[in-house]
């Protein structure tokens, strides 16, 4: 069967012989090593695509992604407001809100907190928040019955339960015969909701129903403004100029990035930044490589005079050493994509066994948002590692190669 001479000869020279064990070994090593770095750059790209994914979901399931509201004061005739909201092609849902500060108070114990007025059905169109909800549900918030909604926290702070009253004081004040007193109102607890607690919405969020937050904060009528969902998230800064634009600048409109973009460019940073320093590792092993061939080219300098006294080109002996080193390169590459690949989908397993044995937590919720480790497998990073491995293994043969190419047969063959 026909093989070409380059190929075949450069797979021997990959297999161990008796008087070459130590060079061997040496390719060997090679081999794991760029596997080793393939392996850990596809986890830790994985863990970060998780990171990245986890913190996503979690800020825009119950962050604003668009906010419409008024300059000063309130927003009236905000029904028609929101049939023009809803006319942008890059709209999903609007809701409207009333939103303002408050103090909630339980037997003496007091707590500080947003305070947001919401229609529970609208809000559900824009906003993941029932799906955080630990009791109750954001649909008892019904008008006219005066129910909360608390952040898991404020409630432990409170000490409050489903049922419990919390009275909310507002800096609004309501003049009376005996003098300007603030402006109060008794609360039933309907529900307690819990985010997570890196964002601060547990220990700063309370949500009422919105016709009761125009009454408590006496806009009438009114409504502070609209939570706006879009489809495409990274647009928001160029949806909110064209809802500017279609406002003529009446309206003030902000979107997530003002408060949340500096956490998604710290994670994409700290991604690129793992992926060049770890990138180092496969250098390593690819500088290995270059050793592992110039000890093979030493050894097989006999060999390398012999077949170009029989016609063998420069051109060919280079090729001889770069099948070698490509081969080398091509089973690390892919065992270090195998190793990846499997390492990255059990991770999250791994990492709880390994908090179980040894009775200790490595992820705390108030540092990176989630207590669990995520992990997600994205097939463009194994594309971009891979390649990068095998380009890197293949520039690692060129100096090799080229010295055994320049190998005098005379000066090989002189004390043969």
């Amino acid at each position: 069967m026909f093989r070409p001479l380059a190929l075949y000869i450069g797979f021997r020279y990959t297999r161990a012989k008796k008087r070459n064990h130590f060079i061997s070994f040496i390719a060997l090593a090679s081999m794991l090593g760029i596997a080793l770095g393939i392996t850990v750059l596809i986890t830790v790209l994985s863990v970060m695509n998780g990171f990245d994914y986890e913190i996503r979901d979690r800020i825009f399931g119950v962050a604003r992604q668009v906010t419409v509201t008024g300059y000063e004061g309130g927003i009236s005739s905000w029904q028609n407001m929101e049939k023009e909201i809803g006319n942008n092609k890059d709209v999903i849902a609007s809701a409207p809100f009333v939103i303002g500060q408050g103090m909630l108070s339980k037997d003496g114990v007091v707590h500080g907190a947003e305070i947001s007025g919401i229609l529970p059905l609208q809000e559900e169109k824009i906003s993941q928040m029932q799906n955080n909800m630990v009791q109750g549900s954001m649909s008892d918030l019904k008008p006219g019955e005066f129910g909360v909604v608390l952040g898991q926290e404020i409630a432990r702070h409170l000490m409050a339960n489903l049922g419990d009253k919390v009275i909310l004081v507002t800096p609004q004040s309501t003049v009376t015969p005996i003098g300007i007193e603030p402006r109060f109102k008794r609360f039933t607890v309907v529900g307690i909701f819990h985010v997570s607690e890196g964002f601060g919405y547990d220990a700063t969020t309370a949500f009422i129903n919105i016709y009761d937050a125009q009454k408590l904060f006496g806009l009438g009528k009114d409504i502070t403004g609209f939570n706006v969902k879009i489809k495409d998230l990274y647009r928001a800064p160029m949806i909110s100029a064209a809802l500017m634009e279609q406002f003529n600048g009446e309206y003030f409109v902000s979107d997530w990035t003002y408060k949340y973009g500096s956490y998604l460019k710290a994670i994409r940073m700290e991604k690129t930044m793992m992926f060049v320093v770890l990138l180092f590792i496969i250098a390593v092993a690819a500088f290995n490589l270059v050793s592992s061939l110039v000890m093979t080219v030493t050894d097989k300098q006999s060999d390398i005079a012999i077949l170009r006294t029989l016609g063998a080109t420069p051109k060919m002996i280079m090729s001889i050493f770069m099948v070698q080193g490509s081969i080398i390169g091509v089973f690390g590459t892919l065992l270090g994509i195998v190793g990846g690949v499997l390492l990255a989908l059990n991770a999250p397993d791994l990492v709880i066994i390994l908090e179980r044995v040894l009775h200790t937590s490595f992820i705390s919720a108030g540092v990176y948002f989630i207590d669990y480790l995520p992990s997600r497998l994205e097939f463009a990073d194994v594309w971009h590692v891979g390649l990068v491995a095998l380009v890197m293994s293949l520039l690692a043969t060129i100096y090799p190669a080229w010295r055994a190419a320049k190998t005098q047969p005379a000066q090989a063959l002189r004390y043969e």
